[in-house]
């Protein structure tokens, strides 16, 4: 028996005004997958990420996640959009690293992972402050609970902001270009940490210039130019003989 897609786009349109981002997007990531996307700046890689939280609207297509709509219900023939209270609550399931870590600077590192699961999932404080030095223990982070974010490298600073994503219990997990921001010398200790996720069978969709990341780590590798995808496979397929001569030209530039 075949499991449901955890996601599945089928025709996902999105514009910016006159701006065609995405242009008829299909795809599907199977339950502990790891999807890796790359492509040109601009070519709609992390419009189509914010669009699988609902950050941004779709303006045609499905977009389902779990089996189940992204931001909105259907009943019959006719779809209705979610009151923000549903969409919040459905998001809180799809845990989401940006490409700068947009941690609370006020807070400690453990109460940055604490908040959401007490504020969003009403969890007692004891038992979200329990998961939250999990979890830095998890990504290598055991002794900074008591550290703000200020007194973190930034190669930290995105361990903590991947582990408080998964204090949420996510059953998806997004990383927009989540290296692009860090020095070279640091970018290896956050793969580490998602390369582990992947090992333990976190499907995760993942937006990134890593191409040896992408190679060693992902399921599958879509190459997406002009708010399409050109070319989708098996990594070292896709990376080894591109069939595409966009995805060649692209390759040659950055391998």
């Amino acid at each position: 028996m075949t499991s449901m897609p955890m996601v599945k786009a089928e025709a996902v349109h999105k514009n910016f005004g006159r701006l065609e981002v995405l242009r008829g997007i299909d795809l599907e990531v199977n339950p502990r997958d790891v999807m890796c996307m790359i492509g040109p700046s601009g070519s709609g890689k992390s419009t189509f990420l914010r669009c699988i939280n609902h950050l941004e609207k779709i303006d045609a297509g499905r977009l389902s996640v779990d089996g189940e709509l992204v931001g909105y219900r259907q009943r019959g023939d006719r779809i209705y959009e979610l009151p923000d209270a549903e969409v919040c609550k459905k998001r809180a399931e799809i845990g989401m690293v940006f490409q700068h870590f947009n941690l609370f600077p006020h807070m400690t590192v453990l109460e940055n992972l604490a908040e959401a699961p007490v504020r969003v999932k009403r969890e007692s404080r004891a038992v979200a402050a329990d998961r939250a030095r999990r979890l830095l223990e998890r990504v290598g982070l055991a002794e900074k609970v008591d550290a703000y974010p200020r007194q973190l490298s930034g190669g930290q600073q995105q361990r903590v902001a991947i582990a408080r994503a998964l204090a949420m219990q996510p059953k998806l997990m997004l990383f927009d270009e989540p290296t692009s921001a860090l020095d070279p010398e640091l970018v290896g200790e956050v793969l580490d940490v998602m390369r582990a996720l992947a090992e333990d069978g976190m499907t995760m969709i993942v937006v990134t210039h890593e191409i040896g990341f992408a190679r060693e780590v992902g399921d599958t590798l879509v190459f997406m130019d002009g708010g399409v995808i050109v070319e989708a496979g098996k990594p070292r397929d896709v990376l080894a003989n591109p069939q595409q001569e966009r995805t060649r030209s692209f390759l040659s530039k950055v391998l």
